[in-house]
């Protein structure tokens, strides 16, 4: 009985001395050395995403004046929840509580498994879709590169054709198991989004000069050119693709637990929150007036679509070029979660299972051999079968992808950091704060629902024909 005694104390002892030591942090994790201009870089490079293109769609369907105002409008609010967010990525004391070392953890440490359980279905309903859209978005613009240097497009059998490739891409890159030692993978689309959104934001700016003029009106695409009731949901429509624009709440705890402390983690995720916000929403505000300022009322989906055969064509594949490797890195980075939350579950229900367990070393010439598990080979390759089969088989899914985003905002990005806020902090319910706290949730899921039913409007409107030309 004593030995036991004697070393469980040696046990605690040794923890003790590993988290008070230089290399190691107080959870006994290694030292973290993220700072501020890390955390700011990081997630600026994560919001800025494809996303940014739409904007000058959603401008035309608004107008300028409730266009920048719902732009203002979402920043704002995606700025506090996130600061709130900050505030919970320790339990209880935000200076030596637990850590939450993702954002799934954070929602369970806080509000319990039942919530913790409806965030990751959310969450993991958003990455499959997320996945999808990927697929289909990477075909844009390969069909967009072969358009602009001079080949005729084929109808759908290119398109295809190419979301296969990609497919198979996807699928020998999901076997490496070890991506965390890739540390620039996740830097590659932060790089990427860079490159094709300043490019766009460059031809914007010079057809503007081009024509002379700025185009665009107060309120809009008028009612005349589209019937009221299109008019009606299609600004419903535009409000879900602005929304989507800020849906990054949750990469910002892993973002935040790469921080070092001190100061506070919270204090420096703040500051870094409050730069990104400025940063990126001066760069979606850009993005979106220009665009719209190019194009007016006629301003396309995609912005470097608009450009056709612009006479700096090879500026156009560049920046679709760009789109496509960010959209192969980020599909890895974003589907790794997908990818070992399946793996962990297979193997908490089957733990002696060979089949789930069992490695095998693959030899590669002038490389580490790759190690290869048969249930990651088959549960890995068709996840992305599946992702691939519904972007070939349904021509409407990037709208049911954009619908999917546009839900998961108000329970991602504002319901669940403004309820982990209220408990972290304490606040007594009925107060002053309290009430404030639930109006702005509430704002948030009224405008995210019409949203939408705007983005369900424009799905119902299409008609499914697998024969269509040019699909």
């Amino acid at each position: 009985m004593e030995t036991n005694h004697q070393e469980a104390f040696e046990v605690s002892n040794y923890r003790t001395q590993v988290a008070n030591s230089d290399s190691f942090d107080d959870d006994g994790r290694p030292k973290r050395t993220g700072d501020f201009l890390t955390a700011s870089a990081h997630i600026i490079s994560a919001v800025i995403g494809s996303g940014v293109i739409s904007l000058a769609w959603a401008f035309a369907q608004l107008g300028w004046v409730a266009g920048l105002s719902l732009l203002i409008l979402f920043s704002v609010v995606t700025y506090y929840a996130s600061c709130f967010l900050a505030a919970c990525y320790r339990t209880e004391n935000q200076a030596t509580g637990n850590r939450n070392y993702t954002y799934l953890h954070c929602v369970r440490s806080h509000l319990g498994r039942m919530n913790a359980t409806l965030c990751g279905c959310v969450q993991y309903a958003n990455l499959f879709g997320t996945a999808v859209g990927y697929t289909i978005s990477a075909s844009i613009s390969m069909m967009a590169v072969r358009r602009s240097n001079g080949h005729r497009n084929s109808g759908g059998k290119n398109r295809c054709k190419i979301m296969i490739s990609f497919a198979i891409f996807q699928i020998l890159l999901s076997q490496i198991s070890e991506f965390d030692k890739f540390s620039w993978l996740p830097i590659v689309p932060g790089v990427m989004s860079f490159t094709y959104s300043v490019i766009a934001l460059y031809l914007g700016i010079t057809k503007v000069i081009g024509n002379r003029t700025v185009r665009g009106s107060l309120t809009g695409v008028s009612i005349g050119v589209m019937s009221e009731s299109q008019k009606f949901w299609r600004c419903f429509q535009a409000l879900g693709n602005i929304a989507s624009a800020y849906s990054y709440a949750t990469i910002l705890i892993e973002i935040q637990d790469k921080i070092k402390s001190p100061p506070e983690e919270s204090k420096t995720m703040s500051k870094a929150i409050s730069v990104s916000a400025l940063v990126t929403s001066i760069f979606y505000l850009l993005c979106g007036s220009v665009g719209y300022a190019a194009f007016g009322d006629a301003s396309p989906r995609n912005l470097l679509t608009g450009f056709g055969f612009y006479k700096s064509y090879w500026l156009v594949d560049i920046a679709n070029v760009a789109i496509l490797v960010h959209l192969v890195a980020a599909f890895q980075v974003d589907c790794q979660f997908m990818f070992l939350f399946i793996e962990n579950l297979a193997a908490k229900q089957f733990p002696d299972s060979d089949f789930i367990k069992k490695e095998f070393e693959v030899p590669v010439p002038g490389c580490e051999p790759l190690k290869l598990n048969l249930f990651r080979l088959v549960s890995r390759t068709t996840f992305v079968i599946c992702c691939t089969g519904i972007a070939i088989l349904v021509p409407f899914s990037t709208d049911i992808v954009e619908l999917i985003r546009t839900i998961s905002y108000w329970p991602l990005t504002v319901y669940f950091p403004v309820e982990m806020y209220i408990v972290q902090t304490r606040i007594r319910k009925w107060s002053t704060k309290w009430i404030c706290l639930q109006m702005l949730s509430a704002t948030c899921f009224v405008l995210i629902m019409l949203a939408a039913v705007g983005s369900t409007a424009g799905l119902l409107h299409k008609v499914y024909n697998p024969l269509m030309p040019g699909y």
